[in-house]
């Protein structure tokens, strides 16, 4: 089955008094049909980044996006507007991301009433099934988001996000903003709504439990670069890049008897902006090596479906 997306050495960079800023910097994966992939690292990895160039709400510096097997690297804006109906974004804060002038049968149909192809005597009817679908109560239609509690403002980000009947989302740390509860419930509501409606998601997040929970496939990003890509269960079970294994060993455990090794980074963070070669987690890596400093160790596949880019990997990890 050929991917739904795909995106092959994708970069960003962006200029600065100092130099050029590399946030997304050589990022390559493959995504299918109805599959969730993660994308985890610290903040300024270049996650959020990443996910709005696939989307052109940032224009990339070079690289290469196709969907649906379609190049869609460079598009009109003609092009443009018929991918936003197949590819949408839940962004991160449920309340600045709402306009708190409109309400949320205004907010949900401003989407279709955009789209011109979209019947005006059937939106309110969509307005209503979208707000069942994500489990809002339908007396709340002419509320505004202020009068809302959180859940059920990311709610409507996610009724907006289906107006136009998408394919693809990107979810931009959709659940940060919540409280653990409420966390659930939108996690548990973003995979109902995949297995019913086929959903494909690019999901954003620095809490490696909630990736856990929702994801097929991770994508470790450090300082604009992929470290670690696997699936979701080997990467929990087998993580082989030292800094996967430091962001791993930082997951608090249930269990109060149960003592876990704390691995903690020292050093300083290297610079994103005109970097140096070499790979870019030497000056906090405790395997470090001169070849660390002097050469950019390259992605590669040391299990299967498991890539790693760490000159030292196999070194390091005794059991592959």
């Amino acid at each position: 089955m050929a991917p739904l997306l795909e995106v092959r050495d994708l970069k960003k960079y962006f200029p600065t008094k100092k130099g050029m800023l590399h946030a997304v910097d050589g990022v390559s994966f493959s995504l299918e049909q109805g599959k969730t992939l993660g994308v985890v690292g610290e903040s300024g990895c270049g996650k959020s980044t990443l996910g709005r160039v696939v989307l052109h709400l940032l224009e990339n510096t070079d690289g290469m996006i196709r969907y649906k097997g379609r190049d869609i690297t460079r598009v009109s804006k003609k092009e443009l507007i018929a991918l936003r109906k197949e590819m949408q974004i839940i962004f991160q804060d449920p309340y600045a991301s709402l306009d708190p002038r409109m309400t949320i049968a205004q907010i949900i149909a401003e989407p279709m009433q955009i789209d011109k192809e979209q019947e005006k005597s059937k939106i309110d009817e969509r307005v209503y099934e979208l707000m069942d679908t994500v489990g809002l109560a339908r007396r709340l239609y002419n509320s505004y988001p202020h009068e809302l509690d959180g859940g059920r403002r990311q709610r409507i980000g996610i009724a907006r996000a289906l107006a136009l009947n998408p394919q693809f989302i990107v979810c931009d740390e959709p659940v940060s903003a919540l409280d653990v509860s409420i966390q659930a419930q939108i996690l548990n509501l973003m995979l109902d709504l995949q297995e019913q409606l086929g959903l494909t998601y690019i999901f954003i997040t620095h809490d490696l439990s909630v990736v856990r929970y929702i994801s097929d496939s991770i994508l470790v990003m450090y300082l604009g670069q992929v470290v670690e890509h696997c699936p979701s269960k080997e990467l929990f079970d087998f993580p082989m890049h030292p800094y996967t294994k430091a962001l791993l060993s930082a997951v608090p455990v249930a269990d109060v008897h149960h003592k876990k090794e704390r691995i903690l980074l020292k050093g300083e963070l290297t610079s994103p902006i005109n970097p140096k070669p070499g790979c870019r987690f030497a000056a906090r890596c405790i395997y470090a090596k001169d070849i660390c400093h002097q050469e950019e160790p390259k992605l590669q596949e040391v299990r299967d479906s498991h890539q790693v880019a760490c000159h030292f990997v196999r070194e390091i990890n005794q059991n592959i």
